[in-house]
Order: C-alpha cells, then structure tokens, then sequence
C-alpha cells in the first residue's frame, strides 16, 4: 500500500470519526474544519505483521532536530509506557522498528518508550517481528535491549494482519 493510500485513508477515517461525534453531540467545540495534508508514515512490526504509524513529538531534544519532529521535555517525565524496539548497529536486512503494543491491545498508548537493541558479537542476525521474540533472543544472549530512556509520541495509524 502506498504511503499517499495511507495517509488519504487515514484523513478519510478522521473524518469520519468527526461525523459521527458531531451527529452524536460528542464534538469538540471551534475545531474548524479538517484540512487534507500530507504527512511521512512509517512501518513497525507488531506479532509478525505490518503496522502503519507516524511520528509527532520526542522527549530528546537532538532526536527532535534529527528526525524534524516537536521537542517535549515533558514526555520524558511519563512512565509505565508500553515499549517501542529500535535496532541500533547491525541488523538483518529490512529491519525495522518492533512494537510493544498496537491498537486494541490493553495497554496501548501512542506513547512509547524507546528501547534500544543490539546484537551481540557472534550472533546470527534475524529480521526481529515482535517484543516476544526479543526477549527470548535477549534471555539467550544474542541481543542487548537497553532503556533508552526516551519517550516518543507515535500513533499507530492502520494495524495490518
């Protein structure tokens, strides 16, 4: 799926989530009227599959600037976050971010705390698809999974299958 797919059906469904809270008297008062834009996505495992998700506002002031998003020194203050998996150095070919929660789960939150993971030194380098499969290969020995002690804001727009 096209990213510009992505974000048009996202803008789709905000909008309609705002129809049925306006025809269900649960609006929010002067929000003004929608405007269409366009917005970088980004894709995460969650269990296995593929989920869609942008990027708003970090508690690190140099990861703000790198990645052109809002500097918040108050979300680094928010704890019991769900956790958000980020492989530094080498990893497998086509790795990519790995969530701790999605939309529907429990304890999801658009906010993350960032957790760093390295592998260690003589390991066999995998594609890492889930939280689960971290913490067998980490109780193992192969990877290093370290606090990185920073809270990013970024809401999971479409959870694949």
């Amino acid at each position: 799926m096209k990213i510009s797919t992505l974000v048009v059906a996202a803008a789709f469904m905000a909008a309609a989530t705002a129809a049925i809270a306006l025809a269900s008297g649960g609006a929010l008062p002067n929000i003004g009227s929608p405007k269409m834009t366009s917005e970088p996505v980004y894709r995460g495992y969650y269990d296995a599959h593929i989920d869609t998700y942008m990027l708003t506002d970090v508690s690190n002031k140099a990861q703000a600037t790198a990645m052109h998003m809002n500097y918040s020194a108050a979300l680094g203050k928010i704890k019991g976050l769900p956790l958000q998996y980020f492989v530094k150095g080498r990893a497998a070919k086509g790795q990519i971010t790995i969530f701790g929660s999605e939309p529907g789960e429990t304890d999801y939150n658009p906010l993350w705390a960032e957790v760093w993971v390295t592998w260690n030194a003589g390991a066999h380098r995998v594609v890492l698809t889930s939280d689960n499969q971290i913490n067998s290969l980490a109780a193992k020995g192969k990877l290093t999974v370290k606090n990185a002690n920073i809270v990013l804001n970024a809401p999971i727009l479409t959870v694949g299958k």
